[in-house]
């Protein structure tokens, strides 16, 4: 018997109609959190629930679920599936927005199907993922997984000064049910890949083993501002120089552990960043990620070390401000079989992997048997209007999704498993 399949006409035009939302003159997509035009977004997302016939609940944090059999089930945990709709500045249209847009495809396909579940089914799109305006990124599913005080998410403040709690009340998305309110049975978010990994090696899924731990640091270094043609190198305090140092020492040390973890400076800014003038403070950026925890804590620990060694050598002040930290995740095992076992059903090949990305299944994780299942991204590009996956690779993605979700919504066939 032909295995039932979702509308894929349906979900492709809602992935197009949402990344529309959002663009401005020039046709770049930018929908940061709470902003205007996350608002017509979540308008849309809400209405396309409603009209698939799903309960719709807010809760404090403004996570948004659509939910089937809410009152009929009682007080049974529900299959969860979901992501994000906020992106980045100048974004692409899949990231997060997919894992939502399949969920609730999945579930209408299921209902209209007859399908007749032991358990609800939800989906959820999570506040702020993105973390572009309000800081910490990942901070719907944060909350909602109590790993952030909810009224410290409140008071947050954006880049442009507008308090968190402020804008969804402004947007009309400060939800009334509690934060945490529905315990998942199980969580399970589809994304593509945002990287380049199966695209190169050319298979259609990737089942997500485990989630790297992230280390985010903001590193000030005061140094003194002086002429550049009459102050002799040996007596320079130069902020400039620390900083290329710490460039290269980050880089360097990644590249001798490869593939074990990664290193990044992002932003870097020279004050007062004059042709002539040696830079009396340098301000950067460093991500470190690893998949394994002590892996994380030694690149932690000889960031730190060298750091100290500099301020003597380069006769410098150093400061390091902890701006993000984030344990590595492993994915529940029972799950990432079903993803493997639905992707071979459906002619496919799947790969084991690891996400270098930060997603908000590592947060509902701590909450809730959790796994991720990846599609291929294009030369692995994202946070980017380059972002691209074929619609053959959307779709494939939908139906390992769905029938991955048809398992774990019949109770007896999850207990099976396991």
């Amino acid at each position: 018997m032909k295995p039932l399949s979702v509308n894929s006409t349906r979900l492709l035009a809602r992935l197009q109609e949402l990344g529309s939302i959002g663009r401005d003159a020039d046709g770049r997509l930018t929908r940061l959190a709470l902003s205007d035009a996350d608002r017509q977004a979540r308008d849309h997302l809400v209405a396309w629930i409603r009209a698939a016939g799903l309960e719709v609940a807010i809760d404090r944090i403004g996570n948004i679920f659509g939910i089937w059999g809410g009152n009929k089930y009682g007080s049974q945990q529900p299959v969860l599936l979901g992501s994000h709709i906020d992106t980045v500045m100048n974004a692409g249209i899949y990231d997060g927005c997919y894992g939502v847009l399949a969920g609730l495809e999945v579930i209408q396909t299921l209902r209209e199907a007859g399908f007749v579940p032991e358990r609800p089914i939800a989906v959820a799109a999570f506040t702020n993922e993105e973390g572009v305006r309000f800081a910490p990124d990942m901070m719907g599913s944060l909350v909602y997984a109590g790993g952030l005080e909810l009224e410290t998410a409140l008071a947050t403040r954006s880049t442009d000064g507008a308090v968190l709690g402020q804008e969804l009340a402004r947007i009309g998305y400060a939800g009334d049910h509690a934060v945490g309110f529905m315990r998942p049975h199980a969580y399970v978010e589809l994304h593509i890949e945002q990287g380049p990994v199966l695209e190169h090696s050319g298979i259609p899924i990737g089942a997500v083993e485990d989630l790297q731990g992230i280390s985010w640091q903001r590193i000030t270094i005061e140094g003194q501002a002086n002429h550049a043609g009459t102050t002799p190198m040996a007596l320079r305090r130069d902020a400039g120089y620390a900083a290329a140092r710490i460039m290269t020492f980050v880089h360097d040390r990644a590249m001798a552990l490869k593939p074990s973890g990664v290193a990044t400076v992002g932003s870097v800014a020279f004050e007062p960043n004059a042709i002539n003038v040696i830079p009396a403070r340098a301000t950067l950026t460093v991500d470190l990620r690893n998949p394994d925890e002590t892996g994380l804590q030694e690149e932690e620990n000889a960031l730190a070390a060298f750091l100290s060694d500099l301020e003597t050598s380069g006769n410098v002040k150093i400061h390091v401000e902890i701006l993000a930290r984030s344990r590595p995740v492993t994915f529940d095992a029972r799950i990432i079989d079903l993803i493997e076992k639905a992707t071979l059903k459906r002619g496919l090949t799947a790969r084991r992997m690891t996400s270098g990305a930060g997603h908000d299944a590592q947060m509902i994780a701590s909450m809730a048997p959790t796994a991720m299942i990846f599609v291929p991204s294009h030369k692995g590009i994202s946070h980017n209007p380059a972002e691209f996956t074929s619609n053959e690779g959307l779709i494939s993605g939908a139906n390992v999704l769905l029938d991955v979700t048809q398992h774990l919504a019949d109770a007896s066939s999850y207990r099976k498993s396991e």
